[in-house]
């Protein structure tokens, strides 16, 4: 069975609903009428300390997600035999040219291959508007109940190193479990297939007004889709507001690594996949795991001030071919 390596799926919302919850007091209780002061009981032996109880451990896989988890690590182990999923991020063998770098900026970050919203291929590649954060990011990662917790701190760790990498590169300023930083706008879910079959009532509460296409989305993943980013904008805006990054617990580490990679770098703005990018994650061939030098150079481009958010590719063009010749004076 083939597999991609992400989905990205772009969408508009109309806007938020806000809730909040009243805090309940509770009321002192009524004082006793004064007594004849009686002597004081005797104090109560010191009770002995209870040991902690354990964690109990995560319920066992369905057979279903297991099946999963054998399939993913058998085609880590087919794709790593091939020689794909290099952690190099490029090198003598994958040169490229300031023009080659223009084109695939082009190609990823101003063309769209699917219905927005929906995933649904479309027909022909279509011209798209130029789409990034405006403001800060705020990151908050959910574990499903399936996660050993060594599995989690493994995870978290992974997650926070990246979003200052992407931070880095882009000047987005990137919170990652900040609760001072206020409501987050980017939530990286990582589930096994029993967490997210009953996950359709968080996503609602976590991005309320979300459409119901993404929802389908997120519930009816396939296994050849190995991870899934859904990016959302209110209104006619081109400016993202919020993103879900749906991240498989079933994947062994370099493919969880490849899903961290690819859908953060994605949900940054780079919404497209090109054949012709490389050495480049935005590409299915998957023959490089990890965020690589020419993709770095994207993320630099797509947050260069001299573009704007909305631009359409008309407009962006020849800034990008600017920039692409600044940064890359020939074969790297």
């Amino acid at each position: 069975m083939p597999a991609r390596s992400g989905r990205f799926l772009s969408t508009l919302l109309a806007g938020f609903a806000a809730y909040g919850l009243a805090g309940c007091d509770t009321a002192e209780p009524p004082a006793r009428p004064p007594t004849e002061r009686p002597e004081p009981p005797p104090a109560p032996p010191e009770p002995e300390p209870k040991a902690e109880a354990p964690e109990s451990p995560p319920p066992p896989p369905s057979e279903e997600s297991q099946y999963l988890r054998d399939y993913y690590r058998r085609l880590q182990v087919d794709l790593l035999a091939q020689g794909l999923l290099r952690g190099d991020g490029g090198g003598p063998d994958t040169p490229f040219t300031d023009s080659m770098l223009a084109r695939n900026f082009v190609a990823i970050a101003l063309f769209d291959e699917s219905v927005p919203g929906t995933g649904q291929p479309l027909a022909e590649a279509k011209s798209a508007r130029l789409r990034r954060w405006d403001g800060p990011i705020r990151m908050n990662v959910v574990f499903g109940d399936s996660l050993l917790p060594e599995q989690e701190v493994r995870d978290l760790a992974s997650i926070r190193a990246f979003a200052s990498r992407l931070s880095g590169l882009t000047g987005v300023p990137i919170a990652v479990e900040d609760k001072s930083a206020g409501a987050p706008n980017f939530h990286v879910l990582v589930l096994s297939e029993d967490d997210r079959e009953a996950f359709e009532p968080h996503l609602r509460d976590l991005i309320p007004g979300i459409a119901n296409s993404s929802v389908r989305a997120f519930m009816n993943l396939p296994p050849a889709e190995l991870c899934l980013a859904i990016a959302l904008a209110e209104g006619e805006s081109s400016a993202y507001s919020q993103v879900v990054v749906l991240i498989r617990a079933e994947h062994p580490d370099l493919l969880r690594s490849v899903c961290v990679h690819e859908e953060l770098a994605q949900a940054m703005g780079l919404a497209n996949d090109s054949a012709q990018a490389r050495p480049s994650i935005f590409n299915d061939d998957q023959e490089f795991a990890l965020l690589t030098g020419h993709d770095e150079l994207l993320l630099r481009i797509l947050y260069d001030p001299r573009l704007r958010t909305g631009m359409t590719i008309e407009e962006a063009t020849p800034i990008v071919q600017q920039i692409a010749g600044e940064l890359v004076g020939g074969p790297v």
